[in-house]
Formats: C-alpha cells, sequence, structure tokens
C-alpha cells in the first residue's frame, strides 16, 4: 500500500535521524519502505549509503580502542565519528521533514 505524502515525508525524516543508532534504521526504513513512498526511497537509501561507512568505521574504532596504552585515542576518534553521525543526521532529518531532498557532503554511493 503506498504512503501518504505525510507518512512519506515522516518516515525519510526517521531514516535520517535514525543516524544516532548507526545504520540500522536507515536500512530497516529502506528495506521495507523504498517500493512504498518516493521521497522515502531517496532519502532512506541516501541516510544509508552516508550511515553505513561510518558506522563499519565506530565497529572498527571500538574494537582498537580496546588496544593497551594507545586505545584511549581510538576510544577518543569513536565518540568524534558518533557525534559527526549524530549532527549530520539531525541536520539532514530537519530538510526531509520540510520535504526537501537532503544530499550528504561526504557519501559513498554504495548502494543504488
Amino acid at each position: 500500500m503506498p504512503l501518504t505524502p505525510t507518512e512519506d515525508r515522516q518516515w525519510a525524516t526517521i531514516a535520517h535521524f535514525g543516524a544516532i543508532l548507526g545504520c540500522i534504521p536507515a536500512l530497516i526504513i529502506y528495506s521495507v519502505f523504498r517500493s512504498r513512498g518516493p521521497f522515502t526511497a531517496q532519502e532512506s537509501k541516501e541516510a544509508l549509503n552516508f550511515t553505513f561507512p561510518l558506522t563499519i568505521l565506530a565497529i572498527v574504532l571500538q574494537l582498537l580502542s580496546l588496544i593497551p596504552v594507545i586505545g584511549w585515542v581510538f576510544a577518543v576518534l569513536v565518540v568524534i565519528d558518533w557525534l559527526f553521525l549524530t549532527v549530520s543526521g539531525v541536520r539532514a532529518g530537519i530538510n526531509a521533514n520540510k520535504s526537501r531532498p537532503y544530499r550528504y557532503g561526504l557519501n559513498l554511493r554504495l548502494f543504488h
């Protein structure tokens, strides 16, 4: 069943705001709703392409933070990564909530 314009905008917004939790929210929304609303399909794919590499980076940095003596450096980098992910997702979500498509400045196009 197709999404209404309001629902389409709502799911697109949630896909971006979900960046605070990594790539999982965008992946779920993209998988479930991409065929039901064009704006949701576009924005959830954009959010997924942005959050997926940064989520993988956060996991790797978290594992590296377990290294004795220098692990604190990687722990700081995890926090910076998460803050960047969160702030970028909020900015994109605000635009999506206004029905404006958002393109992240640094984004790998992994999912088409």
